[in-house]
């Protein structure tokens, strides 16, 4: 099984086969527009243009899940994201990302990941933040917050996982390797 077995809704509710991206690099995140990691989108969106002509694209799921940090409807956090970040990259319909209603998609990355760990200064917050949530935080894949972002291969496997703490521009090296 591979990411290419899944199909998702994009923001017009419209299905996309997700092996429509066959032989791309991914990067496959949950994001929110009202998070502190909210200005990740910029660094997201420079790497998608940075990478985006050898074949790479970031697949953007809005969640609501993580502090109610994404209120808006598809339609408005697409608008807030195009204005204030100038995101170009595919935005899909907001969904669930934990537990039962988690969609499919999400439900295959996390059991086939482990949670990686915070770091930087937010690191500690977040430790704290997401003990309350779930005691066994440390020894479950399921994610954890806002901007965990998975990096998926040409061949639609799962090559990395980066918690929310984990910038972009940290990751572009990663990203790199894989093109």
């Amino acid at each position: 099984m591979s990411i290419y077995d899944f199909k998702v809704k994009n923001r017009l509710g419209e299905e996309v086969d997700l092996a429509d991206y066959k032989g791309k690099v991914l990067m496959i995140v949950n994001t929110a527009t009202g998070c502190g990691f909210t200005p990740q989108y910029e660094g997201l969106e420079n790497l998608y243009r940075k990478y985006k002509e050898q074949g790479f694209e970031i697949l953007d799921f809005p969640c609501n899940q993580f502090g109610h940090q994404a209120p808006g409807s598809d339609d408005e956090i697409h608008e807030f994201c195009t204005s204030k970040y100038d995101t170009s990259f595919p935005r899909f319909a907001k969904i669930d990302v934990l537990g039962e209603t988690a969609d499919p998609l999400f439900k295959y990355l996390t059991a086939n990941t482990k949670f990686e760990g915070f770091s930087g200064p937010m690191g500690v917050l977040m430790k704290g933040v997401v003990k309350k949530m779930d005691k066994d935080y440390k020894n479950n894949g399921n994610i954890k917050w806002n901007f965990t972002k998975f990096l998926i291969n040409r061949d639609g496997e799962i090559a990395a996982r980066f918690e929310s703490t984990e910038t972009p521009e940290k990751i572009d090296e990663e990203v790199a390797k894989l093109l």
